[in-house]
């Protein structure tokens, strides 16, 4: 049925479908179903716990016997310096006042723990098949352990650059996240929200640099989607947004809403947020803070300051929704139901086009 089985035979999977490691919407039921659907299901583990992480993996593991995939954000630990954080305060006062939440905070919480000792440890009593990162690559004897324990890496590329930089360092698989993606941007460094790539332009290139399978993430949303990239030397595809209606994902109430009347023009990229660039539904808070350029807290530290505004404010207003420009595609349906459909459009294409 796919006439690249990089991917396929890299992962043992049955289709070239990797479903994106959602923190806060993966759920062990999403992922188990992928994997036995024949994908590759994915759990994001990025600012969880050693135990919930650890629980997370059993439960899938109680729910498939097939490959699963664990992802971590790659983050330096580096602190906000003063006066970014008084001219950022400054900024948010307004903010603040407007909804009765008196000064902003003076004090940001310690900087997010990234892919250290104790994960490496669970990640090697675990042994997924699959362990992927966010924002960069894990240390050098990190990456030599996990893959002399015989797990899979992969990590995503924004650019060429970071392709070549990942492939340099061992990882298996490349994701090349277009600037379409839903949620946070995978740069290895933090980029101004104007600062991407398109998945169309991103995929050939990326192909062309590196002799790894690639992975096309963004904007994917239906099995045209994913011929496209197949067609651009894609081996395989990410997509996020496409799951984010299924019932076994832990999508919140409010942007399962705004998912059902979604459009391509519904989103838009800021840091205003966590202070990486991320692509989320267009609030008034985030248009206002694009307005003017200036350096914000780091991530995620600047969650301190942005939390009580959108907790206090409407969604239009203040809303952190997450989802890419292809999410007017996604369907309610199971994830299993999904996958089948998915696999199934993208070879009907493939063969349509194949016999012109």
């Amino acid at each position: 049925m796919w006439p690249n089985r990089r991917l396929l035979d890299l992962f043992g999977i049955e289709h070239p479908i990797v479903q994106a490691p959602m923190v806060g919407s993966c759920t062990p039921d999403l992922a188990g179903a992928v994997a036995n659907a024949g994908g590759l299901g994915s759990i994001g583990c990025g600012g969880k716990t050693v135990d919930l992480v650890r629980q997370e993996a059993e439960a899938i593991r109680a729910r498939t016997n097939r490959p699963f995939n664990m992802n971590f954000f790659i983050t330096t630990g580096e602190t906000t310096e003063a006066p970014v954080l008084d001219s950022a305060r400054e900024r948010l006062k307004p903010w603040y006042q407007d909804l009765g939440l008196g000064e902003p905070p003076v004090d940001l919480p310690d900087p997010a723990i990234g892919f250290d000792k104790d994960r490496l440890e669970l990640v090697l009593s675990l042994r997924p098949k699959v362990v992927s990162f966010h924002f960069g690559v894990p240390e050098a004897p990190f990456i030599e352990e996990m893959k002399s324990a015989g797990i899979l890496l992969i990590s995503s590329a924004t650019n060429v650059d970071e392709a070549q930089a990942l492939e340099n360092a061992g990882m298996d698989a490349i994701i090349a996240q277009g600037w379409e993606a839903g949620g946070h941007r995978g740069s290895h460094v933090p980029t101004a929200p104007i600062d991407g790539v398109g998945t169309m332009a991103l995929v050939p290139q990326i192909v062309d640099a590196v002799s790894v399978p690639v992975i096309a993430a963004g904007g994917i949303g239906d099995g045209r989607g994913i011929a496209a990239a197949l067609a651009l030397g894609a081996s395989g595809v990410q997509m996020g947004t496409a799951f984010l209606n299924c019932p076994e994902a832990a999508t919140e109430p409010a942007r399962r809403e705004r998912l059902r009347h979604a459009t391509e023009r519904d989103t838009m990229v800021t840091d205003a947020f966590s202070g990486r660039s991320a692509r989320a539904v267009r609030s008034r808070y985030a248009e206002e803070m694009e307005r003017t350029r200036q350096e914000l807290p780091k991530f995620p530290q600047m969650y301190a300051l942005s939390a009580p505004i959108k907790d206090a404010a409407d969604d239009d207003e203040a809303s952190f929704l997450l989802y890419g420009q292809a999410a007017a595609l996604s369907q309610e349906i199971p994830a299993a139901d999904l996958v089948a459909q998915l696999a199934g459009d993208a070879y009907r294409v493939m063969k349509r086009m194949g016999s012109r």
